[in-house]
């Protein structure tokens, strides 16, 4: 999916799906095709703007401890990325696993932003680093139901993030769970619209510069509008 051209290309996206805690078997076909929506309307609402879009196959489908095989996926697609394409700015969009994966492979070069849909951030285990996130655009999202993953975990790793970068938002889907699926077009808008802002040159949307301006916890706890990008 996405620009087929290289020579058109002048950004990616790239769409890492969730996962487990533990599995060395090969990554999981299910949380594939679970993400492959989400990548489908990101290239959708790229086309046009020069914006290529992937889906991340992982070769294990768990993060396995300090392993955390998903980040090594999510640099090596971010290698790719500028193998085939060359310098374009890099937009990597993580659902659960994904989304933690994500956001420790923002440290790479390329990568420009980051999206992180309902982020597995186990609690109990040492906080997850936030220094590589220093310099890119930063959205977390997360349903205030969740049952699966914390949402009060994603707003403190927000918190810490929010002191060493002011680029950093979360947006709350009230009375959503885990899958977000009462919301999910909503969310989907809101993923397509932080990714053209940082990575393809679009105008965000008023709710997010709101979102990115506001000082903790406003701009932490946003709460996500029904119906918003028209969804």
């Amino acid at each position: 999916m996405g620009a087929a051209d290289a020579e058109t290309v002048r950004a990616a996206v790239l769409v890492l799906p969730a996962g487990r805690a533990v599995g060395t078997r090969r990554g999981s076909s299910w949380s594939a095709a679970a993400a492959y929506p989400l990548a489908r309307r990101l290239a959708r609402a790229g086309r046009g703007e020069g914006l290529a879009a992937h889906l991340v196959r992982y070769r294990f489908r768990g993060w396995n401890g300090g392993h955390a095989h998903p980040v090594a996926d999510a640099v090596w697609a971010a290698d790719e990325v500028v193998r085939r394409y060359g310098d374009v700015p890099v937009c990597l969009v993580g659902v659960d696993m994904g989304a933690r994966a994500a956001l420790q492979a923002a440290g790479h070069p390329a990568v420009a932003s980051v999206v992180a849909v309902a982020p597995w951030l186990p609690p109990g285990e040492e906080p997850d680093p936030v220094r590589q996130l220093a310099g890119r655009h930063v959205l977390l999202v997360h349903g205030t139901d969740d049952a699966a993953c914390d949402p009060d975990t994603s707003f403190r790793f927000a918190e810490r993030a929010k002191k060493i970068n002011p680029d950093v938002c979360r947006f709350e889907v009230h009375t959503d769970g885990h899958g977000l699926h009462h919301h999910r077009p909503e969310v989907f808008a809101l993923a397509a619209d932080f990714a053209l802002g940082t990575v393809c040159g679009h105008a965000l949307s008023r709710p997010v510069t709101d979102a990115l301006a506001a000082p903790p916890p406003l701009g932490l706890r946003m709460p996500l509008a029904s119906g918003f990008g028209g969804g």
